[in-house]
């Protein structure tokens, strides 16, 4: 519901940094609540998209590479206009598994260790770009590697199945 209220600009419109508000390709742009917008060393914004269809990694298809072009170029201008950050010391990924389903792409500085930011959880949005352009359904067919806490339902739900 806290996607969906920043959405609709029920909550935290003060804090929207960027918005393209067009209903297939846009998205807002927001800073994650774990970041306190006084320091540059651990900028961390999110930009979720309006479209409610898009849950996950696993949705998209070249279809969504007008959104996701989209969220790289105007996130990155957004983020040099508004706190002087150049591109070249973004991390912008996609995390699988995510934490929740809602289409969302991360930006960080890039000398952040943020949470979720190795390579076992997050997927890189020019890789994800390249890999989309080359073959529509790749997150469909491709194996996915992700770990995850052992005090998670979905571990135990792995656990219980045999698969750990």
């Amino acid at each position: 519901q806290w996607v969906y209220n920043i959405l609709e600009k029920k909550a935290e419109a003060d804090r929207i940094i960027h918005e393209n508000p067009d209903p297939c390709n846009g998205f807002v742009l927001v800073p994650d609540l774990k970041w306190n917008q006084n320091q540059l060393d651990d900028l961390y914004l999110i930009a979720l998209v309006h479209r409610r269809e898009v849950k996950s990694l696993r949705d998209l298809t070249a279809e969504h590479l007008p959104l996701l072009r989209n969220i790289l170029q105007e996130g990155k201008e957004a983020i040099g206009k508004r706190f002087g950050v150049p591109p070249s010391q973004l991390r912008i990924y996609l995390h699988y598994q995510p934490s929740y389903y809602h289409l969302h792409v991360h930006f960080t500085a890039l000398g952040y260790d943020a949470p979720g930011s190795s390579v076992e959880r997050a997927h890189l949005l020019a890789d994800v770009i390249d890999n989309l352009a080359v073959d529509s359904m790749y997150y469909q067919k491709r194996a996915l590697t992700f770990a995850l806490r052992a005090d998670e339902l979905l571990f135990k739900k792995f656990q219980e199945a045999g698969r750990v």
